[in-house]
């Protein structure tokens, strides 16, 4: 019984079983080798006489403690990057309506998936965190963020790293077929380059990128922008090549 219950928590991550076993044999440590009847149910039990319960209340204690681990500039990269997210989404839908090719409406398509992804789990860092959590509102080039409070309110997205201006967006928006393809290309991997600053600022700040899930979370997007900014040029040079 307490083998499938300890299963069912190392299961969810490597970072929960190693707080758990190391829970399980702190308290084992410190309570020496206890002793159990003949007759004595030890089901829910471990050695030191603690039920499995009460092991589960002080890990999940232990986990929202450290969610609190967290400073401003975490808040703000969250918030922040939410933002950037959202105007790749708007970038993107536009290569099914503008006739990019089959090529650049794949990426568009994966970047519009993973985004969206990473977007809800950001929101949900913020939420976890009992910080401001944004929410996206999009209207054909129009990103407008909701949701935020106090000095958050003033953020301007617009002058975050790699963001598009207005003109850059109606010019991709206006462009169809190839052209539309080398401006995507372009300005996609401006794009990306701004996501990658980003990070690399977080990770620059005193403090910053302490917590868990802040650092996976930008270190997943750090490596994965960069991986998408090559292959986004080979393909720009091909396009060139071709012209």
């Amino acid at each position: 019984m307490v083998n499938k219950r300890l299963e069912s928590l190392f299961g969810r991550s490597t970072g929960n079983f190693v707080l758990l076993f190391i829970l399980v044999i702190g308290f084992s440590a410190c309570t020496g080798s206890g002793t159990v009847t003949e007759n004595e149910d030890t089901s829910d039990t471990v050695e030191d006489g603690r039920s499995i319960e009460e092991l589960e209340r002080l890990f999940y204690a232990r986990q929202d403690s450290a969610k609190m681990n967290f400073t401003q500039a975490d808040t703000d990269f969250m918030i922040g990057m939410i933002a950037h997210h959202a105007q790749a989404l708007i970038m993107s839908r536009l290569a099914p309506e503008n006739n990019a090719s089959s090529q650049v409406q794949t990426l568009a398509a994966r970047i519009i998936n993973a985004q969206k992804d990473e977007i809800k789990t950001m929101q949900r860092w913020l939420e976890d965190r009992e910080q401001p959590v944004p929410e996206v509102h999009i209207e054909g080039l129009n990103l407008m963020i909701h949701g935020l409070e106090g000095h958050h309110a003033d953020m301007d997205h617009s002058k975050m790293a790699g963001m598009l201006s207005d003109q850059q967006l109606r010019e991709l928006a206006d462009a169809e077929g190839v052209e539309f393809d080398r401006l995507f290309l372009k300005y996609m991997i401006q794009h990306h380059q701004g996501a990658v600053t980003m990070v690399d600022k977080l990770f620059s700040t005193d403090g910053a990128a302490q917590d868990e899930g802040a650092f996976r979370l930008a270190t997943d997007i750090q490596v994965d922008q960069k991986t998408e900014i090559a292959r986004m040029q080979l393909m720009l040079d091909e396009i060139t090549a071709s012209n």
